[in-house]
């Protein structure tokens, strides 16, 4: 019935009840899904598929939900590794990737305004066929989309220089759980009231559906050149990339490779199970030899030794190569990573921690880390752990409890829980430790005020308020 007054609202071309169609959209790339489906478990598919075509498209299903008090999962490419999707046979999925146009490239004030379902790839390509860039490169580039971008908080590859997707918007448009169509920013910087661009950033869909965004772009840097350096372990080379920074040098790229890391992602430049620190140095050809020699300067004066460049060239060249889940499922592994953060006085006792922590679990075949942004204040972390259980119902429960354990340990050492990703149902349970119980009940009024009904994405990102909410 919802699906058949939907077709005559919007187009039968735009809604779906397909049963190998409505398959395809039971989840994302969350690897506990997938596991799930390769072990053949039942998983629910929604009631409909909604592809709007334009903004007042989107406003007429969400209207149409509203009045039916039916709840709305919004759906970009798909990508999201936490479980922000996971659509209930009686919701409607809105599927965003039909409206995927580059709608204007404004090349005086460097601004892309694109619709929210464009591949982050298409609409990078789109600009740098003009020379510019928007500066945001996430492994997942891809395969997501730009409003999944806003709608998890992402983080670039080269955001230590350019910034995280909060300080690339420039504006978002999006369609309010009522139907109104709201745009939210729109000047370089302004102090009209609190920045109502935040109540897209970060939110999962739960406070509305993401329309168009707007970006702002840079030029394409004029030199690119690396550098790798050896540093006998973790702490030091959190000391050396602090010093980087706080010295107001700003490598977009500088990534730290524990010794585990090493060994496994970089064979050919193992030495004497030293940890290894990859940078990229891009701008003016001036700056990048500026920037070069003082790293070098402070590498050298801290006792670190130089790698081979061409470390940080290969990473460059592979950077986006993830093996499949079912692959890895296939060889008997179920596999994650679990990115963090922490202040610079933090961020020892949460490497140490976790990897210990995360070694406890049984059947834990490895346990790892490497940094990827880099702040005045701190520095994020990226823990790859793999459990490969001699029976394969048991790899559900270690893949929880890795994440249980290394989330736990973080919020001990006093580090956040979500560096970008999102929270998704994964981290939904531990928000408190980032939020504090005040916040979180801040959030949740913030929900109500906005979705009364609860309709947009429900049971995603806020923990349940009682225990027999399902999941």
């Amino acid at each position: 019935m919802i699906a058949a007054q939907l077709a005559e609202l919007l187009g039968a071309k735009q809604v779906s009840v397909n049963a190998d169609i409505l398959a395809a959209y039971r989840f994302d790339r969350w690897c506990l899904k997938h596991w799930q489906d390769w072990r053949g478990e039942a998983l629910d598919a929604p009631a409909c598929v909604v592809r709007p075509r334009d903004s007042a498209e989107v406003q007429s299903a969400v209207r149409f939900a509203a009045e039916h008090n039916v709840a709305i999962v919004p759906w970009g490419l798909g990508s999201g590794v936490c479980g922000g999707i996971e659509p209930q046979p009686d919701q409607i999925l809105i599927d965003m990737s039909a409206m995927n146009r580059v709608l204007s490239i404004d090349e005086e004030n460097l601004l892309l305004t694109v619709e929210a379902g464009i591949n982050g790839l298409v609409a990078e390509e789109a600009v740098a066929a003009r020379g510019l860039t928007i500066g945001h490169w996430p492994q997942s580039i891809g395969i997501s989309s730009v409003g999944g971008w806003v709608s998890t908080r992402a983080s670039g590859q080269f955001s230590t220089a350019y910034g995280n997707i909060e300080d690339i918007v420039y504006a978002i448009e999006m369609v309010l759980p009522d139907g109104e169509l709201v745009t939210l920013g729109k000047a370089p910087r302004a102090a009209a009231g609190p920045d109502l661009r935040h109540l897209a950033l970060g939110a999962e869909g739960t406070h509305g559906v993401v329309t168009s965004v707007t970006l702002s772009l840079r030029r394409q840097p004029e030199t690119q050149r690396f550098s790798a350096w050896y540093c006998a372990d973790m702490a030091s080379g959190f000391r050396a990339q602090r010093e980087i920074v706080q010295q107001d040098w700003r490598p977009p790229v500088m990534r730290q490779y524990d010794a585990s890391e090493v060994a496994r992602l970089f064979p050919d430049y193992v030495q004497d199970e030293q940890c290894l620190i990859l940078l990229v140095h891009e701008g003016p050809a001036p700056r990048v030899d500026a920037e070069i020699h003082a790293v070098e300067s402070i590498m050298v004066e801290l006792g670190l030794d130089p790698a081979d460049a061409a470390a940080a060239e290969g990473w460059m060249s592979h950077r986006n190569n993830v093996p499949e889940w079912r692959d890895l499922l296939e060889q008997g592994l179920i596999a994650d990573t679990i990115e963090v953060s922490g202040t610079w006085s933090q961020i020892d006792a949460i490497y140490e921690d976790v990897v210990a922590a995360l070694k406890t679990v049984p059947d834990c075949v490895n346990a790892s880390a490497h940094s990827s942004h880099v702040y005045r204040s701190g520095i994020n972390l990226y823990f790859t752990f793999a459990c490969m259980p001699e029976d394969a119902s048991a790899m559900g429960a270690r893949y929880l409890e890795s994440w249980d354990r290394a989330l736990t340990s973080t919020a001990s050492a006093g580090g956040g829980i979500a560096h970008h990703h999102g929270a998704g149902r994964l981290r939904r349970d531990y928000l408190r430790h980032d939020l504090g119980e005040n916040g979180l009940a801040l959030l949740r009024k913030l929900k109500q005020a906005i979705d009364p009904q609860g309709l947009l994405n429900p049971r995603n990102l806020l923990p349940p308020e009682a225990p027999d909410e399902s999941t």
